[in-house]
């Protein structure tokens, strides 16, 4: 049986809408945490002029690698194994990166590393999109998120919703300047910067 994540169901058809418009100019993009790789064959099927790349830890491989065997389409990369905090990723670079609700799952440390690691990887021009909850100047966007965020405290103390301010100054230290910032189902957000000219 392949793994199964009901959140991923349902909202993999609003995250597409907005990844049709923002990743409409790229032809490669590294998925960073495909988890049960439901997201990575449905954006890879519906958006065939792209190379998805899938990644995950090493642990998450196994029921990763079945479904893009089985359900992946020719665009559909097989999936590589990606620490954020382990450099250099192994990849070629690309000129769009995605992610979904890692960020409150990883450690900040984690959340460091991974944009740290962005500017080795990525074209001119990349496109970063990133999907999950946030709060905003210190506020939950709504009750059910303030509660979400206690569940992962007491689950690891060293997880929990990002401020979207601290999150887009590490990404303006990787040298990407917020683009949109989309309201999605749920009470999340799909944010996308994009990687700033080189001066």
């Amino acid at each position: 049986m392949l793994p199964h994540s009901d959140a991923c169901e349902r909202n993999k058809g609003p995250i597409l809408e907005v990844l049709r418009r923002e990743f409409a100019g790229c032809t490669h993009v590294l998925e960073i945490g495909s988890g049960t790789g439901q997201h990575a064959v449905h954006f890879a099927t519906a958006l065939p002029g792209i190379v998805w790349q899938p990644s995950e830890v090493a642990g998450e491989m196994p029921g990763l690698r079945k479904r893009i065997f089985n359900e992946g389409p020719s665009n559909l990369r097989a999936p590589v194994v990606i620490d954020v905090a382990e450099t250099p990723w192994e990849v070629r670079k690309v000129d769009g990166v995605f992610t979904a609700n890692t960020l409150h799952i990883m450690h900040w440390p984690q959340v460091e590393a991974f944009f740290a690691g962005l500017p080795a990887i990525a074209k001119p021009g990349t496109v970063l999109a990133v999907y999950g909850p946030f709060r905003y100047a210190g506020d939950y966007t709504s009750p059910s998120n303030a509660s979400f965020d206690r569940m992962l405290h007491a689950r690891d103390p060293q997880s929990g919703i990002r401020d979207f301010e601290a999150v887009d100054a590490l990404a303006r230290q990787a040298g990407f300047e917020l683009h949109a910032d989309h309201a999605m189902p749920a009470n999340n957000r799909t944010i996308t910067w994009r990687l700033a000219p080189p001066d």
